[in-house]
């Protein structure tokens, strides 16, 4: 594996392992708690990272009309359903961390494709594979740092410091 694609992997595990640090030893309970202003739960973040980067490697490898092929529940992917479990969502996350780590090998990374209509994209805009993968390393790092807040509020634990 080149330089590149090695730092790029070594950078989403260091990421998606600070977010997996912020559930450990967490009952079903805890993880669904919802303790701040905002409707976000750790199993509910879990959930959502896992959910958007499967998103994103389904852009990388087919584009705007395969990403879109999974349907998004908008409210509940930020939150534990009835049935899930902490463990559940954690071998899910795994599952496509795992998947994403496996595809960084294979992708070429230049390539691109048109981002989905949304009013959050540029209009006509592209991405290449390296930037989808960019996008998801901040992506995960952005909620490994609502999951610290989320976790220090629950009980006092720390992801740092």
């Amino acid at each position: 594996m080149s330089r590149e694609r090695q730092d790029l992997v070594e950078s989403l595990r260091r990421h998606r392992g600070f977010l997996l640090y912020t559930v450990r030893d967490l009952t079903d309970e805890q993880a669904a708690l919802r303790p701040t202003a905002s409707q976000l739960s750790l199993g509910g973040l879990i959930k959502h990272v896992a959910g958007t980067e499967r998103r994103w490697m389904l852009f990388a490898t087919g584009g705007a009309a395969e990403m879109e092929r999974e349907p998004v529940d908008w409210e509940g992917q930020f939150r534990m359903a009835d049935g899930d479990t902490l463990a559940s969502l954690v071998a899910t996350f795994e599952k496509v961390a795992a998947e994403t780590d496996a595809l960084v090998e294979t992708l070429d990374l230049d390539h691109a494709h048109p981002l989905p209509t949304a009013p959050w994209f540029e209009p006509g805009a592209t991405w290449t594979v390296r930037r989808v993968l960019l996008h998801v390393i901040a992506e995960v790092s952005q909620h490994a740092g609502h999951a610290d807040i989320l976790r220090e509020t629950i009980d006092g634990a720390k992801t740092m410091g």
